[in-house]
């Protein structure tokens, strides 16, 4: 199947916590991602760059700067481009309100569905207490997590022998973690909660590498998930729906087929 048989057009796409600089970031398969889907308006929702891992080591191989040109060649299109900072790339949160190349810089935006409802888009960190109250802390499991992202990567390499797609063993990991799966928890409440406090219909954030789309108590919550674990993003359609979409395409060489497990989710 060829890559204009599988194109898509969406009215919004939101990416988040791509992390650019880091060896974990799976540039590739984002790449894949960007030449298949279009969208009129693409929100960058957080921790797109790394800065935290580029201050200790640069890292930034061809792919990465390549991912960087395809969404401004977006831009230069006609698609609009929002990005939101995170905390990992909080160093751009000193040039809210600017824009940069046709990009857009926002601490927080609202944005409204083609069906009428409201939602605020935002990183999340802001509302995780270990960024808040000990950085330190979140320095230390950053260094962690790169070690299970090094695991990750000899996995992969084994995996691409045999032919198979794209697997996270960190993802799977933090899913059977009891204390990782009440955080994921409370993270998604204290979204939620801030949301109703702002009177919106629902809120689209990133943060936690953990791809959602639910209803809380009358709010629509959204999470992107990332493109280091997942591999997945948010697309709304043109009548407002929105849909989640897991991107894993073959590993072998010359092959390009329909992506396993885009999975839709209705609003």
């Amino acid at each position: 199947m060829s890559v204009a048989e599988t194109s898509r057009h969406f009215r919004s796409l939101f990416l988040s916590d791509i992390h650019l600089g880091t060896r974990g970031c799976q540039a590739e398969l984002l790449l894949d991602f960007l030449r298949d889907h279009d969208a009129e308006t693409v929100y960058l929702v957080g921790d797109i760059v790394d800065g935290w891992r580029l201050k200790r080591s640069w890292y930034w191989p061809q792919a990465h700067n390549d991912v960087v040109q395809k969404i401004l060649r977006k831009g230069r299109k006609g698609a609009r481009i929002v990005y939101i900072p995170g905390n990992h790339d909080e160093f751009l949160r000193d040039f809210l309100g600017t824009h940069f190349g046709g990009v857009e810089v926002a601490d927080s935006i609202v944005h409204e569905s083609a069906d009428g409802r409201q939602y605020l888009v935002i990183h999340g960190d802001q509302f995780d207490v270990v960024i808040r109250h000990a950085k330190w802390l979140a320095f230390f499991g950053d260094k962690a997590y790169v070690f299970a992202l090094g695991v990750n990567t000899w996995v992969n390499a084994v995996r691409r022998r045999l032919g198979l797609t794209y697997w996270s063993l960190s993802a799977w990991a933090k899913l059977k973690v009891k204390n990782a799966v009440s955080f994921i928890g409370r993270f998604e409440d204290a979204l939620s909660d801030e949301a109703r406090r702002q009177g919106v219909d629902g809120v689209i954030c990133g943060h936690i590498h953990h791809a959602a789309s639910r209803d809380m108590n009358g709010i629509h919550y959204i999470n992107t998930g990332d493109w280091v674990e997942s591999c997945t993003a948010v697309a709304e359609h043109h009548d407002g729906t929105f849909e989640v979409i897991q991107w894993a395409k073959p590993v072998q060489t010359g092959i390009v087929q329909e992506p396993s497990g885009r999975r839709p989710v209705a609003a």
